[in-house]
């Protein structure tokens, strides 16, 4: 308790000093609402609505909320959605299915290891299907509301909802931009991004990316291409019609990186592949479409109303470390690994809908922000995993063709076994619907109150024979006082539930996980917004986690139970004499909160054992310098840090992840508005670091120094 509340002062007084820091931050006017000023010199402001926010302006929201622009992506040459949520503050890499998707944990609580994490897109599920990792070309910016969001978005982890606003089409103007960029291990990427106006009402914009690339990892390789067209259409004044497509190809290795021995990280080189070359990378391809409604009714009131299917694919091979004990050979040899082959065919289907008004109510003295709407999803999964598993093994027994093993030390490829066992072959469809309402009322200028609810209708049906309903009703309750202009204080309370998916020993469905969550923080905007901050506590529990059953070997039971604390602060500015900041800080205590058994090995839990992955602390900073040259053109230089302390690898075993600190340096040249030069260092000083890990045969190595090159050009 003494730790939690030292850590609870620094924090606050962290979070008061950024508060303080008569600096800049992006302007918050760009995430909601487009500013334009008018012949008077006034500023108007024509407002843009969102999905599951209404007309709130996000700066009078009780919750903490942050933002990272697709600029700022590009200028550290970001081309990954895990790598940009690595500037974040409270998210952490989670197990990412041997780099096949995206997985994350907000404030400590992951969701489903099962499926890549539920990241919205244009608030439609973005993490539904096997799509692989996500390509940032298209992102607009990504917007992470962190805390309760159960009241409105509905399934989902309670420490947060990642939306990402994909860059659509606009009738301003025509306008275009590519780049090339190439670095470190034969990495080759073009994008490209050509807005048309076609008419004062119409346009066209075409969004695309090629990348190839190598890899610090030994015969490793990918390749991917990106393509996401989109489509504004505004038939009258009131009415904007807008459609998007994705459409994406890539292939890419299945690696679960790394591996401990005797329980030591570095034993061998991080750059190993204890794979099979010969298995080739996995095939993914996502063929999707988003349309979407704004309808201005007047009054303040306005309609959103949007489609979304999306079909994903997902096959190859892998072999990978067994984790079984008495199959693995490496702890008896000391230099034998054994591993399974696998083969996997996975195909998914998911549709959903949407529709929601939003508008402004006066009762008395009061205004009413009134949000009412539902939405509607199907999810198909279609699944068949074929495997090879290796001979239990006997100490002192020779190696063969049937513990399929790699000398770790000096490995020798070529053993491919037939996947000849059947291990998953099922079809599960997973049907949602939910109501949801919001009013947030303006007390006066400066007291705002939220309160909200949903009502959840979840069906699954697997052809096993499991067929069962879940309802759920999950509401949230918000406050927010203005104690100036720029600094207000909010408080916020929520419930929220994710189902559990597969059955129990009995043949009957998981209940959910359900959880509750409280958040109190302290908000800055500068009145020229030329700084925005933040600092938030937060307090979360969980219940109905998926644990071992310990009657019942094989089989799983919803019965544990966790809790997430912690604090967050998070600061952008611009300073004189052209130097820009970013920084964020994280103190996150995740832990379970009762005895259970590890589903996967059957390992013990006890109550106050770390949630895998977490680091208690970790932060970035950035800090860039702008020199303008007057008619040479203007010169940027920069660097930054990424830190975090240890973290659990491995649920129930006494196994950690090292803690790192990285160091990036960028510069860049611009000659003209047009033409940008650049150069990005990743990792400068080649630290040796783990992103993640499952197991400790299961561990992510993270990348070593990288430089990439780039240019940009515009027209």
């Amino acid at each position: 308790m003494t730790r939690w509340k030292s850590a609870l002062n620094i924090a606050l007084a962290t979070g008061c000093a950024m508060i303080a820091f008569p600096a800049f931050a992006e302007e918050e006017a760009a995430v909601a609402e487009a500013a334009t000023a008018d012949p008077a010199g006034d500023i108007v402001v024509s407002g843009k609505r969102e999905q599951y926010r209404g007309d709130v302006p996000l700066k009078e929201v009780p919750q903490s909320v942050q933002q990272i622009d697709g600029k700022m992506l590009a200028d550290l040459n970001i081309t990954r959605l895990d790598t940009a949520l690595d500037l974040a503050s409270g998210i952490a890499r989670q197990n990412n299915f041997g780099g096949l998707w995206d997985a994350f944990a907000i404030r400590g609580f992951a969701g489903d290891e099962n499926f890549p994490s539920g990241f919205l897109v244009n608030g439609f599920n973005g993490g539904r299907g096997y799509g692989g990792p996500r390509d940032a070309s298209n992102i607009e910016r990504i917007d992470i509301l962190k805390g309760p969001n159960g009241a409105v978005f509905g399934r989902g982890e309670p420490g947060g909802t990642v939306n990402i606003i994909t860059k659509k089409a606009k009738t301003d103007d025509t306008f275009g931009s590519f780049a090339i960029s190439g670095g470190s291990y034969d990495t080759y990427r073009i994008e490209g991004d050509f807005n048309l106006k076609l008419a004062d009402n119409l346009a066209v914009r075409l969004n695309g990316a090629a990348q190839e690339a190598d890899s610090f990892r030994d015969y490793l390789y990918s390749r991917k291409k990106v393509l996401t067209p989109s489509v504004l259409f505004k038939p009258t004044d009131t009415t904007t019609l807008t459609y998007e497509m994705e459409v994406v190809d890539q292939y890419v290795f299945f690696d679960r990186g790394t591996i401990a021995v005797d329980g030591k990280l570095g034993v061998v080189p991080r750059s190993r592949f204890f794979g099979e070359p010969g298995d080739g990378p996995n095939h993914i391809t996502v063929f999707g479409h988003q349309a979407q409604l704004e309808q201005d009714l007047g009054g303040d009131w306005v309609v959103l109303a949007g489609f979304n299917y999306r079909k994903t694919t997902f096959n190859g091979y892998s072999s990978d470390a067994e984790l079984s004990g008495s199959r693995q050979t490496l702890e008896e040899t000391g230099n034998y690994l054994s591993r399974q082959r696998r083969y996997r065919d996975y195909d998914t289907d998911y549709m959903a809908a949407r529709a929601e008004i939003s508008g402004k109510i006066y009762t008395g003295p009061f205004t009413h922000h009134v949000l009412i709407g539902a939405d509607w999803d199907k999810f198909d999964i279609d699944t068949l995993s074929m495997r090879f598993r290796p001979a239990a093994y006997t100490a002192g027994s020779p190696i063969t063709a049937a513990n399929n093993a790699i000398n770790i030390y000096d490995p020798v490829y070529g053993q491919q076994p037939t996947t000849a066992s059947i291990v998953q072959d099922t079809y599960e469809t997973q049907k949602a619907w939910g109501v949801y309402f919001q009013d947030q009322i303006d007390v006066t200028d400066h007291f705002k109150i939220r309160g909200g609810g949903r009502f959840d209708h979840f069906h699954q049906t697997i052809d096993n024979g499991v067929d069962t309903t879940k309802t759920r009703f999950s509401p949230s309750v918000g406050a927010l006082y203005e104690i100036t202009d720029t600094l207000s204080i909010y408080s916020s309370y929520g419930t929220g539930f994710r189902p559990n998916s597969g059955i129990d020993a009995n043949g009957n469905a998981f209940g959910p996980e359900t959880s509750k969550s409280y958040e109190a923080g302290l908000r800055f905007v500068s009145p020229d917004n030329a700084i925005t901050s933040s600092v938030a506590v937060y307090h979360m529990t969980k219940n109905g986690v998926l644990t071992a059953d310990p009657l019942n070997a094989g089989f799983s039971l919803a019965g544990g139970k966790a809790r997430s604390r912690g604090i967050e602060a998070d600061l952008n500015a611009k300073l004189p004499l052209g130097f820009t900041l970013y920084a964020t800080y994280a103190y996150t205590d995740a832990q379970w909160t009762k005895s259970a058994l590890d589903p996967a090995f059957g390992l013990t839990i006890n109550p106050g054992d770390p949630l895998i992955n977490i680091p208690k602390h970790a932060g970035n900073l950035l800090v860039t310098k702008e020199f303008d040259a007057g008619n040479v053109g203007v010169f940027t230089v920069g660097g930054g840090v990424n830190a975090a302390s240890k973290r659990l690898g491995e649920t129930g075993y006494d196994f950690w992840l090292p803690g790192y600190t990285l160091v990036r340096a960028m510069a860049s040249y611009k000659p003209t508005e047009q033409m940008k030069f650049s150069l990005d260092v990743t990792n400068l000083f080649d630290k040796t670091w783990y992103a993640a890990s499952y197991h400790r045969y299961w561990v992510t190595p993270g990348t070593p120094r990288t430089i990439t090159l780039r240019a940009d050009f515009s027209f």
